[in-house]
């Protein structure tokens, strides 16, 4: 599950000097150790970081499981419904919410163990197809349709939206544009109970620095952390 080796990343120095960075523009930062053994999440949080982001349930559940309890844990890749029910007792927040049937299924979990589940819902920017994600149209109608007022089970608690993999900042920028103006747009509106426009997820190790332009809350990083995993 975590094939290595890794290039030798000065960890905690990279933590500190990305939360220096982030703190004063109000942004959390979640560090993305997916791939990466236990050992080197130890130790950033060991440094004092405890917010974690990984994209696959089976290898978030085998971490939660050897790592402190205290840790926070982001699920940040897509999420197949059928694996919601190993992650539901502990996940911090899912970050990729893109269909109501999901959305469903986590408030289904949560009902059965008792347990408000905190998300975002994802929204579809980029250009590449294979990205998943709600049109900005179907973030509006799902919300003021009052759908999600009746899942007690699941807490809203803003968007999640990733950027084209590209080196053109033109048009990284006018994406994360769009899913600023979204969320602007819903702050003013009367939400269900459930729902809190709160947290925007955008920004990776790529595009981060521009996210914060737009209004992120919330940035995933890895490579700037853990740097590139080197394969034999």
């Amino acid at each position: 599950m975590f094939p290595g080796p890794i290039y030798q990343m000065d960890i905690k120095n990279n933590i500190q000097k990305l939360q220096t960075e982030l703190e004063s523009k109000g942004c959390i930062l979640v560090a993305v150790s997916k791939t990466h053994p236990p050992e080197l999440i130890l130790e950033a949080y060991t440094s004092g970081h405890k917010v974690f982001g990984e994209n696959k349930v089976q290898e978030l559940v085998s971490k939660y499981e050897a790592l402190p309890k205290d840790i926070e844990w982001h699920l940040i890749g897509h999420l197949q419904r059928n694996k919601v029910k190993y992650i539901a007792p502990f996940v911090t927040l899912i970050h990729a919410i893109d269909s109501v049937k999901l959305l469903e299924e986590v408030n289904k979990q949560g009902a059965k163990i008792n347990r408000v589940i905190h998300c975002l819902l994802q929204v579809h920017i980029a250009q590449e197809e294979t990205k998943f994600g709600f049109d900005p149209a179907e973030v509006l109608k799902i919300i003021r349709t009052g759908g999600i007022g009746s899942m007690p089970y699941v807490k809203i608690k803003g968007l999640m939206a990733m950027a084209t993999l590209t080196d053109k900042t033109d048009i990284i920028a006018s994406e994360f544009k769009s899913v600023q103006e979204l969320i602007t747009t819903l702050r003013k509106e009367k939400l269900p109970t459930n729902v809190e426009m709160k947290e925007l997820s955008i920004g990776m190790s790529s595009d981060y620095k521009i996210a914060l332009d737009y209004g992120s809350t919330m940035v995933r990083v890895g490579t700037a952390i853990f740097g590139e995993r080197k394969y034999d």
